[in-house]
This record gives C-alpha cells, sequence and structure tokens, in this order.
C-alpha cells in the first residue's frame, strides 16, 4: 500500500491509499508499486491513473507538474487539473 497526495494551486485533488499508480512523465509513462526506489521526475500533459486498495480505478487528466516518491509515499504537485 502507498499514500497518494495530488494537489493543484487551488485544491488538494486526491490524498488516498492506493496500490498501484500510472504516470504521464516527460520520458515515457510509467507504473509505480509499493517498494519502488525513490523518485523525482515531471509529468507531460496526461492521465494519473490510480488503483485504490479497494480496487476502483480512478483517473486525473493533468497538464503538467511534478512527482516525488519516497517510502510508499507519492506526492504529485500538479500545475493544472483538466475537468
Amino acid at each position: 500500500m502507498m499514500k497518494l497526495l495530488i494537489i493543484s494551486p487551488v485544491r488538494t485533488v486526491c490524498d488516498t491509499d492506493v496500490s498501484k499508480v500510472f504516470f504521464p512523465g516527460t520520458a515515457g509513462g510509467f507504473e509505480v508499486f509499493p517498494g519502488h526506489a525513490p523518485l523525482l521526475t515531471s509529468l507531460s500533459p496526461g492521465n494519473i491513473v490510480y488503483t485504490t486498495v479497494s480496487g476502483e480505478e480512478m483517473t486525473v487528466a493533468v497538464r503538467s507538474g511534478c512527482v516525488r516518491l519516497l517510502d510508499d509515499r507519492i506526492e504529485a504537485c500538479v500545475e493544472t487539473v483538466q475537468p
């Protein structure tokens, strides 16, 4: 299990426990699972897709941002969240 926090300048978009997350990285899309190595990277326009611990798949559309991963805590700061 990992903790996912997605924030924009105006609100917290997501603050939940997840089993996996897909990010649209600037070097290509990538998935994060529990136990992943520490990471700091930027995001391209696309969808963040995460699976909650209950198995529900959720999608958040973003234009840009960055992701920090440390000790199964994922923090995504997104410049703009598309409706």
